[in-house]
């Protein structure tokens, strides 16, 4: 939840930079089931402009996050376009160390083992 939380807060229209695979498929997952609990209740009550709000509020952070996903693994943001690749891109692992838009999201998690003397 905290990596859905921090786009909707930190990274609301950040386009630029990396996203780890991990903000974005949390990200996915937390919108998907907001998205399904929030048109399950608008059903309920008979307020369906309820969900399309909702829809509205994450379109361009959905956007970015993806953007910042074809980033991590060195693409340009233009592949979400394409159906199949771009779902192979969002599951790929990211670029080891920094690509031409950014640092590594993963720093130094992804630095060898440390060595002790």
């Amino acid at each position: 939840m905290n990596y859905f939380l921090d786009v909707l807060k930190n990274k609301y229209a950040l386009f630029n930079g990396r996203a780890r695979r991990a903000e974005y498929w949390y990200f996915t997952l937390f919108n998907v089931i907001i998205s399904f609990a929030l048109g399950f209740l608008a059903g309920m009550v008979k307020m369906p402009w309820l969900a399309t709000i909702y829809s509205l509020a994450v379109l361009i952070p959905g956007i970015a996050v993806a953007i910042r996903r074809m980033h991590d693994v060195g693409k340009s943001g233009w592949f979400i376009l394409i159906p199949i690749y771009n779902l192979i891109l969002a599951v790929t692992e990211g670029t080891r160390g920094p690509n031409e838009y950014g640092e590594d999201p993963k720093g130094a998690l992804q630095s060898g083992p440390v060595e002790q003397y």
